[in-house]
């Protein structure tokens, strides 16, 4: 047993994905809406967004280009490649954005004033030329700034305007100043027409900035390269491309104004210091000179000639290495690779030069002393032409600097425009439609709580004697539901199959009535426009059609409207229900024969005060005594159970009872809750009818005729 719960609890907590697909084709109409309507949105997107355009240009950094004097240590330092990233922060930089902000005054914005959100896309659909002005300079105080940065400009003509900001208005002319406390503004050029209105948006220097940056993007185009690509999006085409243009010219100019200046540093550097490196040289040759003289033109041996010429080259090697760490020690940190392998280097010819001065003091005195003024004058001769070239060098590169940046291509701005992306922009609307769809159907399966098949209902222990499928032929006809139906579908159309299931219904109630303490059978149900008088009535005239002799009573006193589907006014002159127990009639009275239908019918009659008062009194159980003798089965639809109380008092003299549940309407809950109402007055509730069954995909392997497509049809 407990087993057997235990596999209910899982098959109820798994996902059922049949269910699901199922729902969403029996909701597909609801899919297709929503997706369609997304569809149109992202049409009506695409053609009212502002198109934004692209503008890109090409830049070049080259390699600095070396000194002779840097030039051989080629082999010992990895070769200094173009390092893009600093290039691009520099073009990102406040500096050159700032500049071009300045240079093209990017703090004035001026847009037409369009209809709000679709009247700059209708102007551009129906091809409005908008007009345009020339703002050459206009200033906001900063504290008014933070207040309203907007100004409203209408053209008298194109000599004459009006401006308005904070309510005030002020008349302006081309070519003159407005100079007032709240507004600066000075307007060059007007191409309008007179009534065009334009907003005048100002902003501080730093929000245009940032404007500039957040649509300004550069891109190495690989590594070390040098190459940069620039691209500008704006919905101007001509004034990114100017844009553009500008910021690539402010990079240049940076750019040969700081090698200009570095040059012109290290030459002034130079200039001074020159002088006093020829001093010293001439003052170590004529010391040579001298000492020679001296000793009567000492001559070096061979050895000590090789061991000068060794020696100089490492203090030149030397030498070179302190010029190049004075380059780099402004590039980079002691920790630096290229650092580390310099001052190795400058270490290994530093003990090479140690061990080449201790062969040198083996030597004799005046071989000594004739190295150390001849290395003097060596090392100093290539130092002064080191500085002799390298001065010569920055001034041929500070007369022609130019600077390691090249444009290589100029702004150009795309024909087409990058944004909205059309195509991707309905494509997007497909799959956020399908989604937005799919999850309101999933949300309303989720919340929905009605009976969506008998199985539901067996499960918490209510027979059901029969699915009553939906009458496609009753709703093409009447546009209405079984609840309100105003036709009898069984004589109208009586191959239906929700008369097939009625049918059904009537073998089933063959069998449930035989230990049945009476034939009165009640048909009752939860709530309103469950079906009660279709399945009661349809029943009724199923019954009579076998034979037997039937009554029908429409006990719904309040809004039964039964009469109407058999044809009965209810007047003056009509008995019914309601008269039959107010007064003294006799029951041969209130009985209306239906001969078309062959059964008898009392209809509810006038709507009383005291319904329930009503079926309390002896005369209505009389009426139930003598239509159960009198007839084979009398079957009376009441109100629902759980609004009245009528059907609780008829269900103590009737001796078989059924409800009625409308598919997708009644809840489970509803019909336990009707059954223990039933049960509290003593009343055994047989079972339940399920009506209104409709055809889905979601329930497909159901059972009843709506499922497995049994029709009645012509064809033999």
């Amino acid at each position: 047993m407990s087993s057997t719960k235990s596999n209910k609890r899982i098959s109820a907590d798994e996902i059922d994905i049949g269910r699901l697909y199922g729902e969403l084709i029996d909701h597909r109409k609801l899919i297709l809406s929503i997706t369609a309507i997304s569809v149109f949105i992202s049409i009506l997107y695409c053609l009212f967004a502002t198109p934004i355009y692209q503008a890109d240009a090409l830049i070049q950094v080259e390699q600095k280009q070396g000194n002779t004097i840097l030039e051989s240590l080629s082999q010992v330092l990895p070769d200094a490649q173009p390092q893009s990233a600093p290039e691009i922060s520099l073009l990102q930089s406040r500096m050159i954005l700032g500049k071009t902000v300045d240079d093209l005054k990017l703090q004035t914005i001026v847009t037409n004033n369009y209809f709000p959100i679709v009247g700059k896309g209708w102007a551009r659909l129906i091809g409005e030329n908008s007009g345009n002005i020339d703002v050459e300079n206009m200033i906001i105080p900063e504290q008014k700034l933070k207040e309203n940065n907007k100004a409203i400009l209408t053209v008298i003509n194109n000599n004459e305007y009006t401006v308005s900001i904070d309510d005030t208005t002020y008349h302006g002319k081309v070519g003159v100043q407005i100079k007032e406390p709240n507004l600066s503004l000075l307007i060059n050029k007007i191409d309008a027409q007179p009534g065009d209105s334009f907003k005048i948006k100002y902003k501080t220097r730093l929000e245009a900035i940032n404007d500039l940056a957040n649509s300004f993007h550069v891109e190495d185009q690989g590594k070390d390269t040098g190459m940069l690509a620039l691209t500008l999006t704006g919905d101007d085409p001509s004034l990114i491309s100017v844009i553009l243009n500008k910021i690539s010219e402010n990079y240049l100019e940076q750019n040969v104004s700081r090698q200009a200046a570095q040059d012109a540093r290290s030459l002034e550097f130079l200039n001074e210091r020159l002088p006093k490196v020829r001093d010293d040289l001439d003052r170590a040759e004529d010391k040579l000179n001298s000492y020679r003289k001296q000793k009567d033109s000492v001559d070096l041996s061979l050895e000590a000639k090789a061991t000068l010429d060794q020696l100089v080259n490492v203090d030149n090697q030397i030498n070179e290495l302190t010029f190049r760490e004075a380059e780099i020690s402004q590039l980079f940190t002691k920790d630096h690779p290229t650092y580390k392998a310099l001052i190795e280097k400058k270490n290994t010819l530093s003990k090479e030069r140690g061990l080449l001065n201790n062969r040198i003091s083996a030597m004799p005195a005046t071989q000594q002393e004739v190295l150390r003024l001849s290395r003097d004058v060596e090392s100093g001769r290539t130092v002064y032409m080191m500085l002799l070239n390298r001065q010569q060098e920055l001034e041929i590169s500070k007369s022609s600097a130019i600077g390691n940046v090249r444009i290589v291509d100029e702004s150009v701005t795309e024909p087409e425009p990058v944004k909205p992306k059309k195509a991707m922009v309905v494509i997007l609307g497909v799959l956020l439609g399908g989604l937005i769809s799919v999850g309101v159907v999933l949300l309303r399966v989720s919340f929905r709580r009605g009976i969506e098949s008998p199985e539901q209902l067996e499960e918490v222990g209510i027979s059901v004697y029969s699915s009553i499928p939906v009458s496609e032929w009753l709703e093409s006809n009447n546009k209405t539901r079984h609840g309100d139906s105003r036709n009898l579908l069984a004589i109208d159309n009586p191959a239906d199959l929700a008369i097939e299931a009625i049918r059904g219904l009537r073998t089933s109630l063959h069998f449930a009535m035989l230990e049945a303490k009476n034939n009165i059978l009640m048909i009752s149900g939860a709530s309103p426009n469950a079906g009660k008088t279709f399945v009661s009535s349809n029943l009724a005239v199923i019954e009579a059609q076998t034979g037997k002799s039937v009554l029908f009573i429409d006990a719904d006193m309040r809004k039964g409207y039964s009469h109407k589907l058999f044809g009965i006014n209810i007047g003056n002159d009509n008995v019914g229900l309601s008269e039959l127990l107010s007064s003294n009639y006799d029951f041969e009275k209130a009985i209306n024969k239906i001969a078309e239908m062959k059964i008898d019918f009392i209809s509810r009659g006038q709507v009383p005060h005291n319904p329930a008062e009503m079926l309390t009194s002896i005369k209505f159980d009389n009426l139930l005594r003598w239509a159960a003798s009198n007839y084979d089965l009398v079957i009376v639809d009441t109100p629902p159970v759980l609004a009245v109380t009528d059907a609780e008092i008829i269900g103590r003299y009737v001796g078989t009872t059924l409800l009625v549940a409308r598919y997708e309407t009644n809840t489970v809950k509803e019909m336990e809750v009707s059954i223990k109402r039933f049960e509290r007055s003593g009343i055994n509730v047989k079972g339940c009818i399920l009506n209104g069954v409709m055809k889905k995909s979601s329930s497909y392997y159901g059972y009843g005729y709506n499922h497995y497509g049994y029709t009645y049809n012509d064809d033999k």
